[in-house]
């Protein structure tokens, strides 16, 4: 697995090297490298601010993974981060070499990593926003309304306008308009295309 290091000082950057230099699965190169690394590892004392716009300036610029090395993150900062695409975070005590190459390897493969407790407190967080935020707005974490929702599902389900409208009570136009509307807003191409995306979110 090829891996980069980003961190504010020269001191973390070098400790991180030294453990993974020696690992037969490690290959150290720079982000800026003609071939970008599979995992970039940034290295924070506090997952603050400026460890956030380095986050979001990796995912901007780059395909790369990313794993989050930090002795102290809060509940909200933790939301950014996974807004930033982050791939994992571990804490600096458990960044041995042996577990940080394990938590790099499940980042590199797509899966995710948190400690336990932080895990809790993101599904908190999670509940929180759905039930104070979204909730009373009538949204969904999909981004749809209760009825984009319905109208996405029976489209997936094969029904026309016309079915639709008489299934949910609402005039074609309306109907139309909610078919509309969800295909621009999930940048669905067709009805198959709607078919699928129902399906990868448990719609259907």
């Amino acid at each position: 697995m090829s891996v980069a290091i980003e961190a504010r000082d020269p001191i973390s950057v070098a400790g991180v090297v030294s453990q993974l230099r020696h690992r037969p699965e490690i290959i150290i190169t720079e982000r800026n490298a003609e071939t970008a690394p599979q995992v970039v590892v940034v290295v924070a004392d506090i997952a603050d601010e400026e460890a956030l716009i380095t986050l979001r300036h990796i995912q901007r610029t780059t395909s790369c993974r990313t794993l989050l090395v930090t002795s102290g993150i809060d509940e909200q900062k933790l939301l950014s981060a996974v807004e930033c695409g982050i791939g994992g975070v571990i804490r600096r005590a458990d960044a041995t070499p042996e577990r940080l190459v394990k938590v790099i390897a499940r980042v590199a493969q797509g899966d995710g990593h948190l400690p336990p407790d932080l895990l809790g407190r993101l599904l908190d967080e999670v509940g929180r926003l759905q039930n104070q935020v979204l909730i009373p707005r009538g949204l969904h974490f999909t981004g749809l309304t209760e009825r984009e929702t319905d109208v996405l599902r029976l489209v997936a389900e094969g029904c026309d306008t016309a079915e639709i409208s008489a299934k949910l009570g609402y005039s074609e136009r309306t109907i139309k308009n909610d078919v509309q509307t969800v295909m621009a807003r999930l940048h669905l191409r067709n009805r198959a295309h709607a078919v699928a995306h129902a399906m990868r979110h448990g719609l259907i």
